[in-house]
């Protein structure tokens, strides 16, 4: 065999299709690391790689970020910067979050049935854009307070591949039933090219709308939140305390929020204002009757099954009766059992979406250990606790803020609350000064973070979802559309929490 050959096809091999100047760049910072961590130190170094991470979350209709950030974190580990043991730490403190994506995302798609009727209802009923993005923002930010943001998320991304492969079959001259890769144009018919771009903008500008609804809502209750729960042990709130906690900052931005969706919707800027094509609309008409037509008693009673599990499913997470991942998993149980879905082949399917995820999520946690064990934070903490008493509440917002954008939120909001606790349990704060900083953290970790996809996991999923390449919903794309949210709910956050002192 060539040598030459044989060096060639690993190249090949590694990291597939993605284009040779994105795997030179990985392979740079692979070699680059070591060398900088000799000469630059642990902390500098530490800082590039959360750099180079986020660029493979950047690139991630280049190549998923799996692989490449995977490759990163092994190698911060095989360099010392973490250790597995405190990887597998932050794993398991994240552990319900990965149950809710294992299980919660895999019972949404047993719902998605009865999720596309009502959406599509929705959909053909409602002619203003305006009104329709409103409803969009509105309902995702209502069902994140009192369920969960990736929860709605996933819906959020099964309503639109839905939508989005209902068209795409007509438009590439097919059936709606028939067999079709809708990840590939080529077998669009050139006159629906124009109508598949618009419908992407149309379906991008209602999925970001609906995403940033996810912050609105996830901010408000001791449920919205992973860190809503951390923050509100730490402080001895109950689900109305916390709320009313809250309400001071959270009401004004809620309201903000909604504000500014109408407003882009009005002046089409920063990606939105598209309509929907009166063509899509058409073939989303056809297929609601064909629907209809063809609809037999056992897929009627298909969809009140269905529709009982999404009551039982509210009910569970708004009274918080198990960890979210264990509800899901129940949903999984009735809703298969009593649908008829018996195949394990039929099951795996609902799976396809959340794994890769999962297994992202947890490269994700290795980064956050190496933040952790080198304290990439701790300057910026020491430089928010020492300022006057009066000013932190309005700094600890924007630290939290700043820092959600390029690490997790759950974990930033740990290490602040926990900084806070100790400086009340050492006397040096009072225990309303805490009450108002808790406010800050919780505020600041959950609005000004929607500026990024790893900022949040409801972002970080819906990036790296199937829906993402089809309505080429890239990481520049996201950060672009969610801008003027970003500048809006930071800048009403900020004042608000300021008159909190």
């Amino acid at each position: 065999m060539n040598g030459n050959a044989l060096f060639s096809a690993f190249g090949q091999n590694f990291l597939g299709s993605a284009p040779n100047w994105y795997k030179y760049t990985i392979l740079a910072f692979l070699v680059a690391n070591p060398v900088l961590l000799m000469v630059l130190g642990p902390f500098t170094t530490g800082w590039i790689l959360v750099g180079q991470f986020i660029f493979t979350l950047a690139m991630a209709l280049k190549c998923y970020p799996l692989q490449p950030g995977g490759l990163l974190a092994i190698e911060a580990v095989l360099l010392g910067m973490t250790s597995p043991d405190h990887v597998f730490h932050e794993v398991v403190d994240n552990f319900e979050v990965i149950l809710l994506l294992m299980f919660m995302v895999a019972g949404i798609f047993f719902m998605k049935d009865l999720l596309l009727f009502i959406f599509t209802k929705i959909l053909l009923g409602i002619r203003s854009k305006k009104l329709l993005s409103f409803l969009f923002a509105f309902t995702a930010a209502v069902l994140s307070a009192f369920l969960d943001a990736l929860t709605v998320t996933a819906v959020l991304i099964t309503v639109g591949v839905g939508f989005y492969t209902v068209y795409h079959k007509v438009a590439s001259g097919k059936h709606f039933h028939t067999e079709h890769n809708h990840g590939s144009d080529e077998e669009v018919v050139e006159y629906h090219r124009e109508d598949l771009d618009k419908f992407r903008a149309f379906l991008r500008s209602l999925i970001m709308h609906g995403a940033v609804g996810t912050a609105l809502g996830g901010v408000c209750t001791l449920v919205g939140e992973p860190q809503n729960l951390l923050i509100a042990e730490k402080a001895g709130w109950d689900f109305l305390e916390f709320a009313q906690r809250m309400a001071p900052v959270t009401i004004p931005t809620f309201i903000a929020g909604l504000t500014t969706t109408l407003l882009l919707e009005h002046f089409k800027v920063f990606g939105y204002g598209t309509q929907l094509p009166e063509a899509v609309r058409d073939v989303m008409i056809a297929f609601d009757k064909e629907e209809s037509k063809k609809r037999t008693t056992r897929d009627i009673a298909k969809l009140w099954i269905q529709g009982l599990g999404v009551v039982v499913l509210v009910i569970c997470l708004a009274f918080h009766l198990a960890e979210v991942g264990l509800i899901g998993l129940m949903i999984i149980v009735l809703l298969t059992a009593f649908n008829g879905v018996i195949e394990e082949h039929q099951i795996g399917h609902a799976f396809e979406e959340a794994l890769p995820f999962t297994a992202l999520l947890v490269v994700f946690f290795a980064v956050v250990a190496v933040i952790n064990e080198q304290h990439l934070f701790a300057p910026v903490t020491a430089f928010v606790l020492s300022q006057e008493h009066s000013q932190q509440p309005g700094m600890l917002f924007a630290a939290n803020g700043f820092l959600s954008m390029i690490s997790d939120n759950v974990f930033v909001a740990t290490v602040y609350i926990n900084e806070v606790l100790d400086a009340l349990t050492a006397g040096d704060i009072t225990r309303d000064h805490f009450d108002k900083l808790a406010v800050a953290i919780n505020t600041g970790t959950n609005l000004p973070s929607v500026a990024t996809p790893n900022g949040q996991a409801a972002f970080l999923f819906l990036l790296t979802s199937a829906l993402a390449p089809l309505i080429r919903l890239s990481y520049g794309r996201m950060v672009y559309m969610a801008l003027p949210y970003t500048v809006v709910l930071s800048i009403v956050g900020i004042v608000f929490i300021s008159t909190m002192i």
